[in-house]
């Protein structure tokens, strides 16, 4: 499993970009209340920055910045032992010190933090040997559709069609296909607010055709 302790398995950050973008739109496509989703992606969090934002609603969140240049990951689990900080980000590259030690990440904490400056090649910093939740939190970025089902299926169950999140459309979604209206009914059994969606496709900067 995908851990601060096994960088080996998690994605090239194009990749990574990739499977957070394709978990935002379908918790879009499920969760039409943006404050009750798990994922949500900003494809324009500042300039030349983009941020993927997770939030269980009991205290765990994670960020994940992409810049051109790099990618950072911050995850905070508030009931496990806070390592100290200065450790868990010692060489940290200096393009991420805004995001990591300003808002919202500062008030959050850091309960563990991983980056790259390089298509791949994960780092982290000084680990303690303690629980970081790090594998709980990112076994979703495995790039396997079912993995999404499987989560989705039980987090947001009853928010979809009876028949289940089919594996199909998600591999397609996983894949950068545009977005269709058949696609989404065949997720939901009916969208309550279209213009909605198109906005947070547009947040998200995924491709969509609803003609």
């Amino acid at each position: 499993m995908i851990s601060t302790k096994n960088l080996s398995l998690l994605p090239d950050r194009k990749t990574l970009e990739a499977i957070c973008k394709a978990i935002s739109v379908l918790d879009a496509i499920i969760c039409q209340e943006w404050q009750y989703r798990y994922y949500s992606f900003n494809s324009e969090w500042d300039t030349n920055e983009q941020c993927l934002q997770m939030r269980n609603g009991s205290g765990e969140e994670m960020h994940i910045l992409f810049l051109d240049n790099g990618c950072v990951i911050n995850g905070f689990a508030h009931e496990y032992k806070q390592q100290d900080k200065t450790k868990l980000t010692a060489d940290l590259p200096s393009i991420f010190n805004e995001f990591i030690y300003g808002e919202p990440v500062a008030s959050l904490g850091t309960t563990f933090c991983i980056w790259t400056t390089e298509p791949k090649n994960w780092q982290v910093g000084q680990l303690e040997n303690i629980e970081d939740h790090s594998e709980e939190m990112l076994s979703i970025f495995d790039g396997n559709p079912q993995t999404y089902v499987d989560w989705a299926t039980d987090y947001f169950e009853g928010s979809y069609k009876e028949s289940g999140i089919p594996l199909e459309t998600v591999s397609k979604i996983y894949n950068g296909q545009t977005l269709t209206k058949e696609m989404v009914l065949s997720i939901v059994e009916e969208l309550g607010d279209w213009q909605q969606l198109e906005t947070d496709l547009k947040e998200i900067n995924y491709p969509y055709h609803f003609e």
